[in-house]
């Protein structure tokens, strides 16, 4: 039995090739979590994807079979969004993203610039499956003209069911190509984000554990920042990646799936 994950209070799931691919839910990743719920722990979703609400991910969550609480999920595009309402109050900012984003960003009370603007104070770039020359013009016009360059999240892919696809990170290598200017990220595996999950969950490092499917993000997370990180290689990862890495890029587990987890556990049984 793990006895470490045994132990944790509360239990952090990446999404994107954690617990789905795409539209398609992991049926195992879905007993599992209703396993951890029987035993008494605690579970938060969290995703680098901020291209979609939080409401897109209770529907879809909930369609998959998953029973979130909508306080249970949270998205880079949370930290950002909190991160700029804090540090930098009254700023001016051009966002290129989803029109979902637009519409936190908006609902968080940050006025948004117009694609038109002549000067911004900030430019906040992220996974756009929107995007146009337009739109990346504009940012990359206006970080040149000395508006400070935030990027949600880093990741370079996204997995779906038919492949990856490029996500945040690959647009952001765009702008910082043409600008010279590189982004401050958020999301995993930031600071801002462990800090954030302590705020809204009462919980210390040390209670947590976070599964995910990414080195670089997922894990990178947990193992720079003192929670528990639980490779899962459902995903993004292969065996053999992982046994490449350097030690302290290291999962300090790894399973073929959350389904190992759940046994390797001793959870209580579905009725």
């Amino acid at each position: 039995m793990n006895e470490v994950l045994q132990s944790k209070k509360l239990f952090i799931f990446d999404m994107d090739g954690t617990i789905y691919l795409g539209g398609r839910g992991f049926p195992f990743a879905v007993d599992f979590i209703r396993r951890l719920r029987l035993a008494g722990k605690r579970v938060l979703f969290f995703t680098n994807n901020a291209s979609h609400s939080g409401d897109f991910y209770l529907e879809k969550l909930t369609r998959l079979g998953f029973a979130p609480d909508p306080t249970e999920i949270l998205s880079a595009g949370d930290v950002t969004i909190a991160f700029l309402r804090l540090h930098r109050p009254g700023a001016s900012v051009y966002l290129m993203g989803t029109p979902e984003l637009e519409s936190m960003f908006r609902a968080s009370g940050i006025d948004l610039l117009a694609p038109d603007a002549e000067k911004a104070d900030v430019v906040v770039t992220s996974f756009d499956t929107t995007l146009t020359y337009e739109k990346l013009d504009a940012a990359c016009r206006l970080i040149r003209g000395g508006a400070e360059y935030l990027c949600t999240h880093p990741d370079f892919n996204c997995p779906t069911e038919n492949g990856f696809i490029p996500d945040s990170g690959a647009i952001a290598a765009a702008v910082t190509a043409s600008t010279g200017v590189a982004p401050r990220y958020f999301g995993k595996p930031y600071r801002d984000t462990v800090e954030m999950i302590c705020e809204v969950t009462g919980c210390r490092k040390e209670e947590m554990c976070i599964f995910g499917d990414r080195l670089y993000t997922d894990i990178a997370l947990g193992r720079h920042h003192g929670v528990t990180a639980t490779l899962v290689l459902s995903g993004e990862t292969t065996a053999a990646q992982h046994d490449a890495a350097e030690a302290a890029d290291k999962a300090d587990f790894v399973y073929p799936s959350l389904a190992e987890v759940a046994d390797d556990m001793s959870l209580p049984e579905l009725l």
